[in-house]
């Protein structure tokens, strides 16, 4: 449906209010027709907030969004900032472990709001909060506030992990 919307809505080209549009259809866009009213960076921070779940997890167009906004914020190799973390968005979710290994603690937020995660990306997540190289700091200095911030990363966490967290 979202797909013949986009067809319906750019017949007679791209619209100069596309921001206003509900973000899950951008999807649907390419960056280069959003050229025509915003930036790469703008258009990834709306992809970054639409359900990307509308798209299947390893479709071909969902890695070719993630390609495209890493080339965009010019990510240089496998570690990502805070800030362009915050551009990704929801994007987040598809990156691979190396990724999260790489950039510490500045992905945990986004990826707490994940829905689901592949094997390496676990793995990676576990890794990354056993270190405790974190904003969050190790388990052991763990408060409530922390574990209300990373709620999405609870089921992804070990026994060596959890039984580290103050009562």
């Amino acid at each position: 449906q979202l797909s013949c919307l986009v067809k319906m809505v750019t017949l007679h080209g791209i619209p100069k209010d596309l921001d206003s549009y509900p973000k899950d259809l951008l999807l649907f866009l390419s960056p280069s027709d959003y050229a025509a009213t915003g930036s790469c960076r703008q258009y990834f921070a709306n992809i970054g907030k639409a359900n990307l779940d509308v798209l299947q997890r390893e479709s071909s167009q969902r890695k070719e969004l993630l390609l495209e906004a890493l080339a965009c914020l010019k990510i240089p190799g496998t570690q990502v900032s805070e800030e362009d973390a915050e551009i990704l968005g929801h994007l987040i979710c598809d990156l691979g472990g190396e990724y999260i290994r790489n950039s510490g603690g500045n992905l945990l937020k986004q990826l707490s709001q994940c829905e689901s995660f592949l094997p390496d990306q676990e793995e990676a997540i576990r890794s990354v909060v056993s270190s405790g190289n974190t904003i969050f700091g190790p388990p052991e200095m763990w408060s409530a506030f922390t574990l209300n911030e990373l709620s999405g990363l609870i089921p992804v966490l070990d026994h060596s992990i959890l039984q580290k967290i103050p009562k």
